[in-house]
């Protein structure tokens, strides 16, 4: 790789200066200004969140035999599903607009990288269920209590989107911002310039 591409490359992994320049942009200031659109996307966002995970825990509750234990995983995954996707299509484009509102704050948010990690984590999960245990699903698909490897990934599925529904709620509070006295740790962990007092 020619020094070109490196610098190249550099500049592309320069996520703090990719922030700074999402935040210079005049639609990031308008949207962050507006006295009416943030709340209106924060809004929509909340009901995207409520849809998607709402109806992945009803079959996650399927799966651990706790609820809906009448009707078949298939059927029940097969209505489901439309409603689950405009949930997610909601909450990825509203999301995106709050991350764009304020991307300096967002990006070194202690909690927005927690939620990040227990999205990645779930989506890891959906992965796993749909290429390891769901290949088997003929046999187990009306079955009360489906096998033991359904009801691991419903209930880490469960604790990953509750997860990311309490980091996503903390976002709002300022504890770890970079303008407040941290540890050191924390610097660490939220990516934040090291204060005075650390460098």
């Amino acid at each position: 790789m020619n020094p070109g591409s490196l610098a190249s490359l550099a500049s592309v992994l320069d996520l703090d200066g990719v922030v700074e320049r999402l935040a210079a942009q005049p639609g990031s200031i308008a949207l962050h200004e507006s006295l009416y659109a943030y709340t209106l996307i924060e809004t929509a966002h909340v009901l995207g969140v409520t849809l998607f995970v709402g109806t992945i825990a009803m079959v996650d509750l399927r799966l651990l035999g706790l609820a809906f234990t009448r009707a078949p995983v298939s059927a029940m995954t097969a209505r489901i599903l439309p409603w689950t996707l405009a949930g997610f299509v909601l909450m990825i484009i509203t999301g995106a607009l709050l991350f764009y509102a304020i991307p300096v704050r967002s990006f070194h948010s202690l909690w927005f990288r927690a939620k990040l990690l227990l999205m990645t984590v779930a989506a890891i999960n959906i992965f796993v269920f749909h290429v390891r245990v769901e290949r088997d699903r003929a046999r187990w698909d009306r079955s009360v209590t489906p096998p033991m490897g359904a009801r691991i990934s419903a209930a880490i599925s469960l604790a990953a989107w509750a997860g990311v529904i309490v980091t996503g709620r903390m976002i709002a509070y300022n504890w770890f911002d970079c303008d407040k006295p941290q540890s050191s740790f924390v610097h660490v962990l939220t990516g934040c310039p090291a204060g005075p007092a650390e460098r």
